[in-house]
């Protein structure tokens, strides 16, 4: 099973943005963890990250059309709020999508909580740091493999 980990805006600079919101941890740090837990479930991850809205459309095609993946996590960052590009995309090919965050974005500002991504994915997870990926991955690939 292949599953596409993708970031959006700001993502890549995790353990110096906001700590007190994001933690501490980097983006290269998630990625290793991830990649080994990733492993016990038999599934190779295909990692990107861009601010920019265009490549995150790109390479939500390139997930079906070019590396054949199975599934996506995405944490669409600030794209949460304001990206129908990135809804349109994953509606588009059809793949099964997680949205993850790693804070909560129904307890921060009200403009955080309405999520243009969420009603075209299979869950979401948001609260709970880095492990919200896991959580994702996790549920991910049950619902792939059921």
């Amino acid at each position: 099973m292949k599953i596409l980990i993708l970031n959006g805006p700001n993502i890549n600079l995790l353990g110096d943005r906001e700590p007190n919101v994001y933690g501490t941890l980097t983006l290269e740090k998630i990625e290793h963890e991830l990649s080994d837990f990733a492993k016990s479930l038999n599934t190779e991850l295909v990692f990107f990250q861009s601010n920019v809205e265009g490549e995150i459309v790109n390479t939500i095609q390139k997930a079906k059309y070019e590396w054949n993946c199975d599934g996506i996590i995405i944490n669409p960052a600030a794209y949460t709020h304001t990206s129908v590009a990135i809804r349109d995309a994953i509606c588009a090919v059809n793949l099964p999508t997680v949205e993850v965050h790693i804070s909560n974005i129904h307890n921060r500002e009200e403009f955080r909580k309405h999520s243009f991504i969420a009603p075209v994915c299979i869950g979401q997870i948001s609260g709970f740091g880095a492990d919200s990926y896991k959580l994702g991955l996790k549920g991910l690939v049950n619902i792939i493999s059921s």
